[in-house]
């Protein structure tokens, strides 16, 4: 057959429209519970409090294994010869490195007062006597730990006016901080302080030193008769008017105020060493060390002083 006349076959496909199906609503509903789950927790942890907060993150960071075997040593060998030492499933290790990162982060440790702040101020709140001397509390995060200063008003002193006599007030608010206090593990100071106004007598009598002094003490006693761990305390001081609260006249009634410091473990070892550390003994020979190599007179048999 010549190719002139070749049958020509034209194929032609034949196009079905099909319906799509309705898998993209299962999508969107996937997709819209997953959104509305979100929004659900989101609001949760709005309304939640500091401390249920802070209860969620410890069980977050708590390792599977543990958390499963309450602790124990899960891959313990129970053959007679056992094998890798006396923790083989690392949970000291652990832990250790999660007691560590707690003490270590500041986020941790700013987690951690900003708790304390708001059970004291709940507990302001809820006392209605208390209540009236919110605004006399004031909260400050520092390097320290948590500062809580009760300032004094000229409508609601603290103390009898050149008295370390404790106020009805002040005695109940110093026996509700208490028990808040004994709950946490942070060790504390008490600091007096008084206003400029000086007494007749100058400072060679009773003066605002004694008088900041015997009123951080007469808190002091309040707090242990409420059942204060006197373990806790680290230090009771009085500053007379030495240091002025910031923004206020030195004879503002503002100054005269009490200051509770719940400490972080660091500042609390700064306080116990005086504000010494071995360190320092290491980096004061380093620097004589090189301060002696310079001039030319270090030798290895020489003291250093």
């Amino acid at each position: 057959m010549s190719d002139d006349k070749r049958p020509i076959i034209i194929r032609r496909k034949k196009i079905i429209k099909k319906h799509h199906g309705g898998s993209w609503k299962i999508a969107l509903a996937d997709f819209m519970t997953a959104l509305m789950a979100l929004f659900l927790v989101m609001w949760i942890l709005s309304i939640s409090s500091e401390e249920s907060k802070q209860q969620v993150a410890d069980y977050f960071s708590t390792p599977l294994m543990v958390a499963l075997t309450s602790g124990d040593k899960s891959s313990a060998s129970t053959s007679a010869i056992k094998g890798g030492g006396d923790d083989p499933s690392h949970a000291k290790g652990e832990q250790m490195r999660i007691d560590l990162r707690r003490q270590t982060r500041p986020s941790d440790v700013r987690r951690h007062f900003q708790g304390i702040q708001e059970r004291i101020k709940r507990a302001v709140e809820d006392d209605p006597i208390l209540r009236e001397l919110a605004e006399q509390l004031r909260f400050d995060i520092t390097r320290e730990g948590l500062r809580i200063q009760v300032v004094d008003s000229e409508q609601r002193p603290m103390f009898e006016l050149g008295s370390d006599k404790v106020a009805s007030y002040m005695d109940r608010l110093l026996r509700t901080l208490t028990p808040i206090i004994n709950e946490v593990p942070n060790e504390i100071t008490l600091s007096g302080h008084t206003d400029s106004l000086p007494y007749a007598g100058g400072e060679r009598g009773y003066s605002n030193w004694e008088l900041s002094a015997d009123r951080a003490n007469a808190s002091r006693k309040v707090m242990l008769d409420a059942g204060l761990d006197s373990s806790k305390l680290l230090l009771v001081t009085g500053v007379a008017d030495r240091i002025p609260m910031e923004g206020v006249e030195s004879d503002d009634p503002m100054n005269r105020r009490i200051t509770l410091v719940l400490h972080t473990r660091e500042s609390a070892e700064f306080i116990k060493r005086q504000g010494y550390f071995p360190q320092d003994q290491a980096e004061y020979e380093a620097l004589i060390r090189s301060q002696l190599e310079q001039e030319g007179n270090f030798t290895d048999q020489q003291p250093l002083k």
